[in-house]
């Protein structure tokens, strides 16, 4: 982890997340005064499930992952990329985290004071409808996930797995993979060596042609009947 200067105000900042645009240029010149910029070297942890929460954190650069530690394996519960914030329940409850963070790729982030953000929070109502949206987008995702990891078979998890990553995080098809083959079996809630099981049937069938870290999904409406049936 490296501290970095900020060179550009936040009223200058080309990356900065949706929600601030609906601060005024004194709330922005605010969260500046006391903002800093951090990077992360690629598998380095960003924040540990349990910790202190003082931070709001927008990645900046790069791709993240969020993920809940369990007793014998994680469960990544979303990838963050540019320029999304993390930003947990524990920050209005016992100001704790209650998940992991770890960058997946070199990064950086801007990390605003938790008590600055609350201060806005509270001042500006159109700030804090943007991020009640945005935090409820993000929470209904959180939703569908759940809902594709206790009532779908394998399969149907693999077949959201790659759509997610197609669509959501690389938006390109074919797609090259920078999250692991773990990171992949932990977004899909199972065991390395079943995802790349069906991963190879996938590719057996003709449904995908993998090379390496490149993924092609061939025929996007049967990955889709997989993912709908499960």
């Amino acid at each position: 982890m490296v501290k970095v200067l900020n060179t550009k105000s936040c009223e200058e900042c080309y990356c900065k997340n949706f929600i601030f645009t609906k601060l005024t240029e004194q709330e922005l010149d605010l969260i500046h005064l006391d903002r800093f910029q951090v990077s992360y070297n690629a598998g380095e942890i960003i924040f540990k499930q349990g910790s202190p929460a003082p931070y709001f954190f927008c990645i900046t650069t790069g791709l993240a992952k969020i993920y809940i530690e369990g007793l014998e394996k994680n469960l990544i519960l979303a990838l963050v990329k540019p320029v999304e914030y993390i930003f947990g329940p524990g920050v209005y409850s016992d100001e704790r985290h209650h998940f992991s963070a770890a960058a997946i790729e070199n990064s950086t982030a801007c990390l605003i004071d938790v008590n600055i953000f609350k201060r806005l929070i509270r001042q500006n109502p159109k700030f804090v409808e943007e991020f009640i949206q945005r935090i409820s987008v993000q929470m209904i995702s959180h939703y569908e996930h759940a809902v594709s990891l206790t009532q779908k078979q394998m399969p149907g998890r693999i077949a959201d797995t790659l759509y997610y990553l197609s669509e959501k995080i690389y938006k390109q098809n074919p797609f090259e993979m920078t999250i692991s083959r773990q990171e992949l079996s932990d977004l899909a809630g199972m065991s390395k060596e079943s995802s790349i099981r069906i991963l190879k049937e996938f590719k057996d069938e003709g449904i995908l042609a993998i090379n390496g870290n490149s993924i092609h999904i061939i025929k996007p409406e049967q990955l889709k009947q997989i993912r709908e049936t499960g």
